[in-house]
């Protein structure tokens, strides 16, 4: 299970990724980053991006509480119960790449998220999203 270094590092493994962070959205700050950022300043892009990830977390506009229990008995189809936050990640596409925000669901109240920047020509966005879910899934945080 990897910690916060190995688990940047091997986000910047997939091809025409830039940059990628591990943010805490409650406080902005960037609990490890690698690479290079979107404006050149990993702490701004940490708390830019943070601002970005709380709204869809809190906003009802993004998760409805009614998306809470999809089939009006609020558990999944295994009947496990729905834990955690109602967004699971966030994709914003510009002229010259994307950015991914993976949130990581953890034992303690979580507020954390892993942001990946992908070059748009080179990088593959389906392949970035599942493997940024697979990282959130084994990422430790001590």
């Amino acid at each position: 299970m990897p910690g916060i270094d190995e688990c940047l590092y091997e986000a910047m493994t997939l091809p025409g990724a830039r940059g990628a962070a591990i943010v805490d959205w409650t406080s902005g700050l960037a609990l490890g980053s690698v690479g290079d950022s979107p404006n050149g300043d990993h702490e701004a892009t940490a708390a830019e991006t943070a601002e970005v990830a709380r709204a869809a977390a809190e906003y009802q506009a993004f998760a409805p509480v009614d998306d809470a229990d999809d089939a009006g008995s609020g558990h999944e189809a295994d009947g496990a119960d729905r834990k955690g936050l109602p967004v699971e990640d966030l994709m914003l596409t510009t002229q010259s790449g994307f950015h991914l925000i993976r949130y990581v669901e953890t034992t303690f109240d979580s507020s954390v998220f892993l942001y990946l920047w992908l070059d748009r020509h080179i990088g593959n966005l389906a392949m970035a999203r599942i493997r940024l879910r697979s990282l959130a899934e084994r990422l430790v945080l001590v």
